[in-house]
């Protein structure tokens, strides 16, 4: 499952504009499949109105309440809304915040092989913002109403075999493990295994984001940790010490299997490390101001792997995951980027001094 080399793999070389945007182009005729953990994103708006006399806290008045997708169903959302085709495998509750978060789907999202279960609860998590009228809101407080995690194996096992016949129209797969049991080594190696019987010129890439379980992984196209979680599942202390970040990122590499690693960073941006090839560093993109972290990560692997289903290098893929990330970052909450957006960025990146 061979990626192309970038015709641009050192740091410092300046691709070429038109490249990328023809990337952006394509994808979409790009089908994903998105399989993984379906999460409800509860955000509850509210202005300030007054300090409470039972107890130091601020209350209140209530303005809204809105409901988005998190987790894979938040990846999904995001090869949607940059124009793929996204079909989205997961597990929901037959419950009212099952409804609602079903509802609340991209309309480019084929919710065909999401199973709802009885006796489950879908998880949701229910953020509190406060703010004046002319000031921005800010996240008070968060519930979390956790389901029955981890699910049952058989679960798993039932959702594989629901999920075999999506993908024979796939161009890449995506697992968004957030580690309810349901996104298990073993169903990837069975969705391994369909995909090479299939027979089709172009790989189809598999990409991972797991939280908790990275290193129980192995071969796949690319993998997308945030720099805490490398940190958590290595044991090590990263921070700065760019000497740390290399070994880390080579460990990952020789542990997992991989043919790349791409760990973002926040405000340093992201690095993407292949086997025999130079590590590169890639500056974050736009302001380092952050308006709200929320559901980045889904952005990240969403815009890598509709790349990479469209022909692109990983190294072009991670210059277009960097812009799509730093563009999601300046929006409030659980949010997505359309073509138009990174078609922008990319333009807007190349047409600076520093670029030509």
């Amino acid at each position: 499952m061979l990626i192309a080399r970038s015709v641009h793999p050192l740091p410092g070389e300046a691709e070429r504009k038109e490249r990328l945007l023809a990337l952006v182009d394509g994808f979409s005729s790009r089908r994903v499949l998105v399989v993984g953990d379906l999460i409800a994103d509860e955000f509850i708006y509210g202005e300030v109105a007054r300090v409470s006399r039972e107890a130091p806290v601020l209350i209140l008045k209530y303005d809204a309440t809105e409901m988005v997708g998190g987790g894979a169903a938040n990846a999904a959302n995001n090869v949607a809304a940059l124009g793929g085709r996204a079909r989205l495998a997961g597990l929901v509750g037959a419950d009212a915040e099952g409804r609602r978060l079903l509802a609340s789907f991209h309309r480019g999202v084929d919710r065909g092989p999401i199973v709802r279960a009885r006796g489950y609860r879908t998880p949701v998590k229910t953020r509190i913002l406060a703010g004046g009228v002319h000031a921005a809101r800010q996240q008070v407080v968060r519930i979390d109403r956790e389901t029955g995690w981890p699910v049952d194996e058989a679960v798993s096992a039932a959702l594989g075999k629901k999920i075999e016949p999506a993908l024979e129209e796939c161009d890449a797969v995506l697992l968004s493990d957030y580690g309810s049991g349901l996104v298990t080594p073993a169903l990837a190696g069975t969705i391994r295994r369909v995909l090479s019987r299939r027979t089709r010129r172009r790989p189809v890439p598999m990409l991972l984001d797991s939280r908790y379980r990275l290193l129980d992984y192995r071969g796949l196209a690319a993998c997308t940790p945030n720099q805490s979680e490398v940190e958590q599942v290595l044991g090590i202390r990263i921070g700065d010490d760019a000497a740390a970040l290399e070994r880390a990122g080579r460990l990952l590499l020789r542990r997992t299997g991989m043919q790349s690693v791409l760990v973002t960073r926040g405000s340093r941006g992201m690095a993407l490390f292949q086997p025999k090839q130079p590590t590169v560093h890639v500056p974050i993109f736009g302001s380092d101001e952050v308006t709200d972290v929320t559901g980045a990560g889904d952005t990240v692997i969403a815009t890598f792997g509709l790349a990479l289903a469209a022909g692109a290098s990983f190294y072009e893929a991670t210059r277009l995951a960097n812009y799509a990330g730093g563009l999601v970052v300046m929006k409030r909450g659980t949010a997505t980027v359309s073509p138009q957006e990174l078609a922008d960025a990319v333009a807007s990146d190349h047409d600076t001094p520093e670029a030509r």
